[in-house]
């Protein structure tokens, strides 16, 4: 049969044909005995629509049979979905439409097989909605509009039974949240406004109302367990039922009413709150604190403040024990007030090892807790105790524990780690340029009286210095060391000079270290008559030091000397070790038996402060090697001395010490002078690479520049630009008076 001969199948036969199917789904979907759909079936219902939709006009039902697609949705629904719906409540409702839903997509999948030809060719034309849509658009006006406030309320009825620990079919609100957003087709508009909406809403109310208890009954600690654990739940709710897109404004919404609303409330809480746990080492409920205050906006601030104070308080109480204990030993030793200051230091240490794990492990390494203890650490680090600096003390420890015989036995791990810690502690230190000087200081004494316990350690800390402050820093200590590598390379050249020119003998085994002048703290010379034998050594060195170059000019440092002597007493012959200022005076007495203070002070050619420190070391100390009239415990001017022959001791060979000078207010006054050139040479380098600045722009870039190495006092800047105007280096504007201008 050609396509004209083709029996042309009018609208009413046709869907009658039609309907027959639509009721066998029907009734399958609705349970009833119904054989299932075979292909034969399944083919003739489609060839049936494709037929009447291509037929000549005006037999082509293509619109009429797609109404109809419609109404067979509306019919069924009207007639079976809803009365079903209408009669049942809460989870039993909610069990029928999930049931509704599964036979409605299921009858729009074969009810638009069925009609797929309209799809294909008549829509496309007319751009009408697919049958699909149109499927899905009648569930939604039909039954949707109606329940989905009933549906919500249920759900949310269940979810906070789940809250209150009910065990509820999950499984079950998965499928109605589903409808929600399948109903949106491909918007979540639906889910948004009908459910997600209200459900926040709730959780709101629901823990607003178990804050205000909680808050109330429990401890910081234990409220915190709660918050974590309702957080953990919702989270665990988003997975199993909700939709993703709920879980961070769910968890904000539980944050807010648990966190931000009782903050303050919570971190203050009195016997257990930020500061309680602080003060009691509760690193879990503190990294527990951190995690969830981490979660609010700002919620970290006020944490970071109450650990700010704590730190700050427990330094300032370190402070104020090290300042009674320094007190209370002032009437003992020196050496005990030493000790104190050594301990001192070494429980800062520990404070910054105990609060910077607290920083790395409880607060996770955050910028605000780094900033926090900085600042904590700024504050006390730079009160120093009693008269004593930071910037001396930390010098002092350096000190302590790199000479030789210091009095903590460490291993070379404990002593790295140590320093390592030290220049930690130095970056919170202000003037840092008063500690390069005070440890230069001691870096000399080290290394000039061989005191030094171990070279690769004088290097590390050089090292970690120049990393901490720049190489600027360390140049000079660096010098010195390097310094005396090159003066054992001169001994041995000296030695071998020696042993080449026997004429050039000086009778006594002379060793001399060569330093570089710009290195090195300054010290007097040239101060002290030397005895003859002396003069011969200085002589012959002078001599070899020319044949090496004719460049340098050597200056002689005696103050820095030691001598080794043979002192020949009745009981016996004993080696004694003794300054270059000790052994000059000692050796005035092989040409005379007696002497007075005056005639020893113009012999040596020295000054009353350092003849007295000499004279009392060897005649009012601990070993009494000359005998003094009157015998007194303090040295005069009217004194006389003479050779003690009588003096022994059980050891052949002792040293004499000679006290040191206290060289703490050189050292300042040194330090400040720098810092005036310091403080004018930046003047003059902001001016000529600016030209023109006002006052405060001047001063403010100058601290800025300077704080690396000092912090420069706002006054002795003022007082440099005033300096540097009369040198003609600025001059202050013509108009305005604040305002300075570079004179090239």
């Amino acid at each position: 049969m050609t396509m004209n001969e083709r029996k042309i199948i009018d609208l009413e036969q046709g869907w009658e044909y039609m309907q027959k199917g639509i009721t066998k789904l029907k009734n399958i979907l609705e349970g009833l005995p119904e054989p299932q759909f075979s292909s034969e079936d399944y083919m003739m219902l489609y060839t049936t629509i494709y037929n009447m939709c291509t037929q000549k006009p005006p037999h082509d039902y293509s619109q009429q049979l797609y109404d109809r697609y419609k109404e067979a949705f509306e019919e069924y629904i009207t007639s079976k979905v809803m009365p079903s719906l209408r009669e049942k409540h809460d989870e039993f409702m909610l069990r029928e439409l999930v049931k509704r839903w599964s036979n409605h997509k299921v009858m729009v999948r074969w009810l638009s097989r069925f009609f797929h030809y309209l799809d294909r060719y008549f829509i496309a034309r007319r751009s009408l909605p697919p049958l699909n849509e149109v499927g899905l658009t009648c569930f939604r006006d039909l039954v949707y509009k109606e329940i989905n406030t009933k549906v919500r309320d249920a759900v949310i009825v269940l979810i906070d039974q789940e809250r209150e620990g009910e065990q509820i079919d999950r499984a079950l609100l998965k499928n109605i949240l589903d409808i929600f957003v399948e109903i949106g087709m491909v918007s979540m508009d639906c889910y948004v406004a009908d459910f997600e909406d209200a459900m926040l809403c709730d959780t709101a109310a629901y823990y607003s109302r178990k804050a205000s208890n909680w808050i109330l009954e429990d401890s910081c600690p234990d409220y915190m367990l709660k918050a974590e654990e309702c957080l953990k739940r919702e989270k665990d709710r988003v997975t199993h039922y909700l939709h993703a897109s709920s879980e961070q404004k769910l968890l904000e919404k539980v944050q807010h009413e648990l966190l931000f609303v009782y903050a303050s409330q919570l971190l203050e809480k009195e016997h257990s709150g930020c500061h309680a746990l602080l003060r009691d080492d509760k690193r879990e409920d503190l990294s527990r604190m951190f995690r969830l205050f981490s979660r609010i906006n700002k919620g970290l601030d006020p944490v970071s403040l109450i650990f700010k104070h704590h730190v700050t308080a427990e330094g300032i109480a370190l402070v104020k024990q090290a300042e009674d204990a320094a007190s209370s030993k002032k009437a003992e030793k020196k050496d005990v007030v030493g000790l104190q200051e050594q301990l001192f230091v070494r429980k800062v240490i520990e404070l910054h090892d105990k609060y910077l794990d607290y920083v790395n492990n409880c607060f996770q390494n955050h910028n605000l807790f780094h900033k926090a203890l900085k600042e904590a650490f700024e504050i006390f680090c730079n009160k120093g105790v009693a008269s004593s600096s930071s910037a001396e003390l930390l010098a002092n420890f350096c000190d302590n524990i790199l000479k030789k015989g210091s009095s903590e036995k460490l291993s070379d791990e404990a002593i790295e780690e140590t320093l390592e810690k030290v220049v930690k502690l130095l970056a919170y230190i202000s003037d840092k340029d008063l500690f390069a000087e005070f440890y230069r200081k001691k870096l000399a004494r080290r290394l000039l009286f061989d005191k030094s316990a171990n070279d690769d350690h004088e290097r590390s800390i050089l090292t970690k210095l120049k990393q901490q402050c720049g190489g600027q820093f360390t140049s000079k200590m660096e010098g010195m060391v390097m310094d005396l590598t090159l003066a054992r390379d001169h001994q041995s050249h000296f030695e071998e000079y020696l042993s080449n020119n026997p004429n050039a003998d000086p009778g006594i085994d002379l060793a001399v270290t060569v330093l570089t002048t710009g290195y090195w703290p300054s010290y007097k010379s040239f101060d002290l008559n030397l005895p003859a034998e002396m003069i011969k050594c200085v002589e012959v060195f002078k001599e070899f030091y020319q044949t090496k170059t004719k460049h340098r000019k050597l200056t002689w440092v005696y103050s820095l000397g030691t001598c080794n002597i043979n002192g020949k007493f009745e009981p016996k012959t004993m080696e004694l070790i003794v300054t270059t200022y000790q052994a000059s005076a000692l050796l005035l007495f092989n040409a005379s038996d007696k002497l007075t203070y005056s005639e020893i002070m113009t012999q040596l050619n020295l000054t009353d402060d350092d003849v007295i420190r000499l004279l009392h070391s060897l005649s009012c100390a601990k070993y009494k090697i000359l005998n003094k009239e009157p015998n007194t415990k303090n040295v005069s001017q009217s004194d006389t001395f003479e050779f003690n022959p009588k003096f022994t001791d059980k050891l052949k060979r002792i040293k004499i010490p000679l006290p040191p000078v206290d060289e703490k207010k050189k050292v300042i006054e040194d330090v400040d002078k720098d810092r005036r050139y310091a403080i004018d040479a930046k003047i003059v380098r902001i001016m000529k690479s600016r030209k023109v600045l006002t006052h405060q722009e001047l001063v403010s870039e100058c601290v800025k520049q300077l704080e690396r190495m000092f912090k420069p006092d706002i006054k002795a800047i003022k007082k440099r630009i005033e300096d540097l105007i009369t040198r003609d280096y600025l001059e202050r504007d013509k108009d305005k008076s604040n305002t300075f201008r570079y004179l090239a």
